[in-house]
């Protein structure tokens, strides 16, 4: 018998998480993504997220403003990674912690999808105000679909 793995995030969530990720997008140059996992193999989020960064080539976007979110939902830990751009342009700490808080908010409530799509479109307004939209030479360098690890 052939058991189903149940999908670590709901469709309507999925829908929802990837049209915050569109919306946000459609302000900056930037780029955000999301990689969800059952459990971080790592001792902290933040090295694991650092590793999928890597991973995923995020650092090679054109003007080293890409964002992951990174989230492992039965150890309930997050990490928000930032490249070196958009990092220094955003505000150092503070603002990564008030991202962070609204990820945490939704999370501790049982709603990933309130705290994802709240960080996502806080994450969105800084790219857009640190790299703002240009029609003439935006493209979209990384797909918006959320990354699913084990």
């Amino acid at each position: 018998m052939l058991f189903k793995k149940k999908p670590l995030l709901p469709p309507t969530v999925q829908e929802a998480v990837v049209a915050a990720i569109r919306a946000a997008e459609a302000k900056t140059t930037g780029e955000i993504r999301v990689f969800i996992e059952s459990h971080c193999s790592f001792v902290d989020a933040l090295d694991r997220a650092k590793e999928v960064f890597s991973n995923l080539s995020m650092e090679m976007t054109e003007e080293r403003n890409a964002v992951l979110v990174y989230a492992a939902l039965k150890d309930k830990q997050f990490a928000i990674f930032g490249d070196e751009e958009i990092y220094h342009k955003a505000g150092g700490q503070q603002f990564w912690e008030r991202a962070a808080q609204l990820l945490q908010n939704g999370l501790r409530k049982g709603a990933p999808d309130e705290g994802l799509v709240a960080c996502i479109t806080e994450l969105g307004n800084a790219l857009g105000r640190h790299f703002p939209f240009k029609a003439e030479v935006d493209k979209n360098e990384l797909p918006d679909e959320i990354v699913f690890g084990k």
